[in-house]
């Protein structure tokens, strides 16, 4: 399935993985949201579960192993170009995990992983955060709480 102006909705998973008062983001080497920091995560591939999904998604993202631990939120991200056609639909499940294992590398469609504390989420950030990926993480922040 295309992702660029697809027939049907893509199902994305993402981790939420803390550890202390930091949380993992990598920053994307493609589109959509290319050069932002986002969670690590990715399309679900046909035949796999959400917590086989998250699992791969990392580990070729990032090289960790996880565990997904719960749901932290479901939501649409839709993306239109200029004329309103479609060009990007995800339905995503960010999940909060827990690192089982591996070690922290950048590889697959990352160009950085970086452990952030929480207050370098802010919008004076140096690094270029969506809001709704901000909104997840503290969310996951106060579950854990």
């Amino acid at each position: 399935m295309r992702r660029e102006y697809p027939e049907a909705p893509i199902i994305g998973v993402g981790a939420i993985i803390l550890h202390e008062n930091q949380v993992l983001l990598i920053q994307r080497g493609q589109e959509p949201l290319k050069g932002e920091w986002s969670l690590p995560g990715g399309a679900l591939e046909l035949g796999e579960t959400l917590e086989q999904g998250i699992g791969r998604e990392v580990l070729e993202e990032t090289g960790l192993e996880v565990e997904p631990l719960q749901i932290v939120e479901v939501f649409d991200r839709i993306v239109r170009d200029e004329s309103g056609a479609v060009q990007y639909h995800y339905v995503l499940v960010d999940y909060l995990c827990r690192v089982r294992g591996g070690t922290l590398c950048c590889a697959s469609d990352a160009d950085a992983a970086e452990w952030l504390r929480r207050e370098e989420l802010n919008s004076h950030s140096k690094y270029r955060i969506a809001p709704f990926t901000v909104a997840v993480i503290e969310k996951a922040f106060q579950m854990r709480a």
